[in-house]
């Protein structure tokens, strides 16, 4: 019979079903080498005490401290009417500073008998704020006896790893199940080449995993971490570098610009004159159009860097050289705001066939999904005959029944909503592979883009066109200073005042059905002090209407509506006719009102960085400054602050995107970008090992242009089998 691999053995045989299935359903941990590969996020050492002063509030963390003193209170409630509740309230503290436990009903007596004063144990729970000060409610925890002989057993000694843990499994029962599958550690196999690993004075892949589950020494876990951020950094880049090989190998039509032809004619046209970036990047993407092999670009910039002006002109050069191009955008708002202003600045350029029509003009065609039949047929006629050069739409493109003449170039828009299926399907459309333009206006650092843009090369513009205005950006503590609130409403309407326009943000939209089994669900004490639920547009757009904006024409934009709806809405708006629009992040990309100065989002630590900074873009984009109120009720001391005083500090959004990577927990690293992959990122740092992903880059590259089927290298094809198992065959950058 088949022996299975020890690595790949499931965790149910080995730990029992209960756990496994903890594990499972909680961290994503299904096998014996999940488990090895799941990594202690910090070590504390037996005899000193966490740092009390610096947790994190909502998240599950794992102390070491000592009980300082610890009381029981009786209290009167609906279930013990006569006095006969119970509270446990233990104070641990690490000698500088103090935590509060509160333990309630049936769970005091346990830890009332054994959180006796002067006793160290480790506490895991949810940190919460309670009458302002820090407190774990019926956290778990474990004692730190003097016991040397089991302690060195089940510790490894004096240092103890803390694993990212959930509320349903502490992180000593992770170390205790990881103590039981370690010997298996010794059959990992390697996926560094032999010549690699010793050139760079690694420890074996057996030797790394051994000390970074029980290190000894702080010098093994830098020998352990140094070694585990290789394979992940090096096994990622040499999926890239496939990727990158393959591409190479396919044909493309070169498509050369006719010398006076559309593009010519368009440049003519144009009112002002490109940036230095402009037209850097558009020479780039020039260079790569008349190559025969496809273009593979990703096209970065600031919000209103003017990315789109550059996709035009490649679409325009495509079509001059007799192909056809089409832009995918991720929504409809969008597609139909990106058709509007593409056939705006085309003018009689994008009358093709028509009377009027310019000599050179090409048809300009729009495709939704929430088209009338009639004109989603002439669309697609318009495609198959080639009447039309340029196509903008949604996912509607990708159906089978579109068909085109002779697809030249696809753009594709927020490539972060947009799986590689998606892109390839599209891709698929063309009789040899088209040219492929990705755009994106969540500015990614050099290591990122490498690290998830890796098989596209990367053009950057990082200037802002003339006739911009500066945003003035403010953050609003409505808890802490309610007059600020009360002040920001009157900034609003002054704004319209002066003959502007406003946004306001909101996380939510407001018409959910609350889920009857939620709301009758027992709360725990915990959720009792959890947070109340995000705003909504709804109820904002309807206090604001009563109240502080009264007098002002407020609509409201959001997902749900019907697209003719949202069209109406938008129209109005970029007619001036509304004076607040009040939504939800519908409007973060590509909404362009020039006239809209002032945006208020509320609730703003509900959102990310890059977010925050692109829905801050819609604002400022005429002559006028624009304002963004970054309104918040989370404690000055908390992280979410410090986040938001970062994103109104600085409108630079590569520099954004740094602190937003560098301030996200593990499991999250690349953003979307590697969600639901398992095995993504887990000791890489994508900013701070940007060294290691250079170099990796330049050895993957090295590997695979020797041996792209990695024939000399089984540790490496298994561990790239393991990276992209047939569910995330292309997980690299999907959204």
């Amino acid at each position: 019979m088949d022996l299975v691999p020890a690595l790949e053995e499931p965790l149910k045989k080995v730990l029992g079903p209960a756990t496994a299935k903890v594990m499972a359903e909680h961290l994503g941990l299904h096998s014996v080498g999940d488990l090895l590969h799941h990594y202690p996020r910090r070590y504390e050492e037996r005899g000193q005490l966490t740092h009390l002063a610096d947790l994190p509030m909502d998240e599950h963390v794992t102390v070491v401290a000592q009980v300082a003193d610890a009381r029981l209170h009786t209290f009167a409630s609906a279930k013990a009417p006569r006095g006969k509740g119970q509270r446990l309230e233990v104070t641990i503290t690490d000698g500088s500073g103090r935590l509060q436990l509160v333990f309630f009903g049936n769970g005091v007596h346990k830890p009332h008998k054994e959180l006796l004063p002067g006793t160290r144990a480790m506490f895991a729970g949810k940190v919460s704020l309670f009458n302002r000060r820090l407190q774990l409610a019926h956290p778990a925890y474990e004692l730190l006896r003097g016991d040397a002989e089991e302690a060195v057993e089940t510790w490894a000694g004096t240092l103890i790893p803390i694993y990212p843990a959930t509320a349903k499994l502490e992180s000593w029962k992770i170390g205790k199940a990881l103590q039981t599958v370690l010997p298996s550690a010794q059959e990992a196999v390697d996926p560094l080449p032999e010549s690699l690993r010793a050139g760079r004075g690694l420890v074996t892949l057996p030797e790394a995993l051994l000390k970074i589950h029980r290190p000894h020494t702080k010098a093994d876990i830098e020998d352990a971490r140094a070694r585990l951020k290789w394979d992940e950094a090096f096994v990622l880049q040499v999926a890239l570098a496939r990727r990158r090989h393959a591409d190479a190998q396919l044909p493309a039509v070169p498509r050369k610009p006719a010398p006076d032809g559309l593009l010519s004619a368009f440049d003519d046209r144009l009112p002002f004159t490109l940036t230095d970036g402009q037209q850097k990047v558009s020479k780039e993407i020039f260079d790569d159009l008349a190559t025969d092999h496809p273009m593979h670009r990703l096209l970065q910039g600031e919000v209103g860097s003017g990315k789109t002006m550059v996709a035009l002109r490649a679409m325009l050069a495509v079509v001059d050289a007799g192909g056809q191009a089409a832009m995918l955008a991720p929504t409809e708002v969008l597609a139909q705001q990106h058709h509007r202003s593409i056939v705006e600045m085309m003018g009689e350029l994008a009358e093709g066939g028509m009377l009027g029509g310019a000599e050179h003009a090409t048809k300009v065609v729009l495709l939704t999904g929430s088209m009338g039949t009639a004109a989603r047929k002439q669309a697609m006629l318009d495609l198959v005959t080639g009447d039309a050069g340029i196509v903008i739409g949604t996912h509607a493109l990708i159906e089978d029944k579109v068909q085109f003449h002779d697809l030249g170039l696809v753009v594709v828009d927020e490539q972060h909503r947009f799986g590689v299926e998606q892109r390839d399907a599209l891709r698929g459309k063309g009789k040899q592979p088209p040219h492929l333009l990705v755009m994106t206006a969540t500015p990614i650092p050099r290591t990122v883009a490498m690290t998830v843009f890796g098989d596209l090369e990367t053009s950057v513009l990082d200037q802002l066109p003339a006739g911009r205005s500066p945003i003035a950006s403010h953050v609003v503590p409505a808890a802490d200073k309610p007059h600020f609130l009360t002040r920001a409403w009157e900034r609003v309407r002054e704004e319209v005042e002066n003959g502007h326009q406003g946004y306001v943000v909101c996380p939510r939209i407001g018409d959910e059905e609350d889920d009857p089994k939620k709301s009758a669900k027992k709360k725990s004490p915990e959720d009792e002090a959890e947070k109340r639920p995000p705003l909504a547009v709804l109820d904002v757009a309807d206090q604001l209407t009563k109240g502080p904006l009264n007098g002002l024409r407020v609509e409201v934009l959001h997902g749900r509506m019907h697209p003719d709806d949202k069209d109406a809405v938008m129209r109005r708006f970029a007619a001036g006719e509304t004076h607040v629009l009040v939504a939800t992040t519908v409007i973060e990309v590509g909404v362009n009102v020039p006239n809209a100065t002032a945006m208020v989002i509320m609730d703003a630590d509900r959102f990310g960085v890059s977010q925050l900074h692109q829905l801050r873009g819609r604002v400022g984009r005429g002559s006028a400054a624009g304002l963004c109120l970054l309104v918040t009720e989370m404690p000055e001391a908390s992280a979410a602050r410090q986040r938001l005083n970062a994103v109104a500090s600085t409108l630079d959004g590569f520099e954004l995107s740094r602190i937003d990577l560098e301030q996200r927990r593990e499991g999250d690293v690349l953003g979307q970008a590697q969600s639901g992959a398992r095995t993504s990122l887990r000791m890489l740092t994508v900013i701070e090992d940007e060294e290691i992903i250079a170099e990796a880059r330049e050895e993957a590259a090295a590997v695979v242009a020797a041996d792209p089927e990695l024939g000399d290298l089984p540790g490496l094809r298994t561990a790239l089998d393991a990276l992209l198992d047939d569910e995330r065959e292309q997980y690299l950058e999907k959204g």
